[in-house]
């Protein structure tokens, strides 16, 4: 198994700040609710290659990090 933890964000600090200043995406609550739905189903394309790509346990931070800026904004 590759270690691709170089690649990934080790905080939710640092994960906002490309989600709403890199990518210049606006995080509301909806948007936040948006993808908790969609990482959160395993039959969602994207979601299946995300997993795939960087794991589930990352997957579940990335559904955190959402959790946490939807129940912030």
């Amino acid at each position: 198994m590759n270690d691709h933890s170089s690649f990934y964000f080790q905080s939710y600090e640092q994960w906002h700040h490309a989600i709403t200043v890199r990518c210049k995406i606006n995080l509301t609550a909806e948007y936040a609710r948006t993808r908790i739905n969609a990482l959160s189903d395993p039959t969602e394309l994207h979601t299946q290659e995300f997993a795939a790509k960087y794991g589930d346990a990352y997957l579940k931070q990335v559904v955190a990090w959402f959790t946490r800026a939807e129940q912030s904004a």
